[in-house]
């Protein structure tokens, strides 16, 4: 089963794709999606455009997208959920499976712990992955983390064989 991560953002927002084949995971690929100082709606248009490239490029089964908890300011908050929405639509339109986690739920599958330090949780991406270290930047293995507790909660539905690659 193929996972594609995502650490929402509009500014920068993180990407991180494995390969679970059995109980073993592998790290494909990770980065981050930037977009320049534009107006948001382009912004929007550069995170569909990119993640239709990461689509295309790595065929994943499902798509893991970490769920927005925001307290303080609400027009960033309002323009993050507005970038998680063109993600949403990316994966719709090509007919991938959505899954959502929040954050204490992803920490909890990959640490053990709800509420565990941002470097608790690097360290135990690339343990997981066998990487000597996390990937950077942090959004990169933050939504390998979201990959991972995806690939720890969801069984696998469909064989590999079966994926529609168009």
């Amino acid at each position: 089963m193929v996972i594609l991560g995502i650490d929402p953002g509009y500014e920068r927002m993180g990407f991180g794709c494995i390969l679970k084949t059995g109980s073993t995971l592998r790290h494909l690929a990770s980065g981050t999606i930037q977009t320049p100082r534009i107006g948001l709606a382009e912004r929007l248009k550069v995170i569909h455009a990119e993640i239709e490239r990461l689509i295309a490029e790595h065929q994943p089964d499902v798509l893991a997208v970490e769920k927005l908890i925001f307290a303080a300011n609400k027009t960033t908050a309002f323009d993050v959920a507005k970038a998680v929405g063109v993600v949403l639509l990316a994966a719709s339109e090509r007919g991938i499976e959505v899954s959502e986690f929040s954050p204490p739920e992803v920490k909890q599958s990959v640490v053990g712990f709800g509420a565990a330090e941002k470097k608790q949780v690097q360290f135990m991406v690339a343990k997981l992955l066998g990487l000597k270290e996390a990937p950077k930047p942090d959004d990169a293995a933050d939504a390998l983390a979201v990959a991972i507790c995806c690939s720890f909660k969801r069984p696998l539905t469909r064989p590999l064989a079966a994926r529609d690659p168009g």
